[in-house]
């Protein structure tokens, strides 16, 4: 599990991120809106938690952006504000879960295990991932595109499936080589771009509306258009 934390508070991040590292967890750290909106930009987590008084972007604000984006993203906060209205401001902006500081950790620990098998479980069901006219059949291990069957490789396979359960957020290639590959990224090969080169091939050849896109010095995202 990959988490990302937002929060301000030094000692708490520090906290709360040693414990979910003893937990076994993957965990990174923002201390600011912005850049805990640029993280979430550059790659999915599992679980976003974040704060709500926080630099540049207050939480609020933050939990929406990421919800714009990427919808499924679970996102949990956790903040000091504890009134209804705050409660209600959470939840409109799209937050799953709000958990009120100060927090016992084995409840954050919790909650987490909660949310995240929550989506997992959700992407599971899905049995049909798609995206324009493009459909991934998960029980079938198929791929058609326009109702036209593409062969694909075990791993161009693996790589749509993974772009398809995060359609329409930028996924890095530090993220691909993690969860399709499962080794830690070498920045001296090129496989990945190889792979996307292969699948956008077969994928968005000869079709007006291109799926896979590039963006430069973050990763690719799959998109209508």
């Amino acid at each position: 599990m990959k988490l990302l934390l937002v929060e301000d508070e030094p000692k708490l991040a520090s906290f709360v991120r040693k414990g979910f590292e003893n937990e076994g967890y993957e965990i990174e750290v923002a201390y600011d809106g912005r850049t805990g909106l640029s993280l979430a930009q550059k790659q999915p987590y599992d679980l976003v938690i974040l704060d709500v008084n926080l630099p540049h972007i207050n939480g609020f604000e933050l939990c929406r952006l990421i919800k714009q984006q990427a919808p499924a993203q679970p996102v949990l906060m956790l903040t000091a504000l504890d009134s209804l209205g705050d409660k209600v401001a959470g939840f409109e902006a799209g937050t799953d879960d709000y958990l009120v500081k100060p927090f016992a950790f084995q409840e954050l620990l919790m909650r987490t295990r909660v949310l995240t098998r929550r989506y997992v479980d959700a992407a599971a069901s899905q049995r049909v991932l798609r995206a324009a006219d493009l459909e991934l059949d998960l029980e079938r291990k198929t791929v058609t595109r326009g109702g036209k069957r593409i062969d694909l490789t075990a791993k161009e396979y693996s790589l749509l499936e993974h772009l398809l359960l995060n359609r329409g957020k930028v996924v890095s290639r530090v993220d691909i080589a993690e969860r399709v590959w499962e080794l830690n990224f070498d920045t001296n090969t090129n496989v990945i771009d190889v792979y996307v080169s292969h699948l956008r091939k077969k994928l968005d050849k000869g079709y007006d509306v291109k799926l896979i896109h590039t963006i430069v010095g973050m990763g690719y995202v799959l998109r209508e258009g």
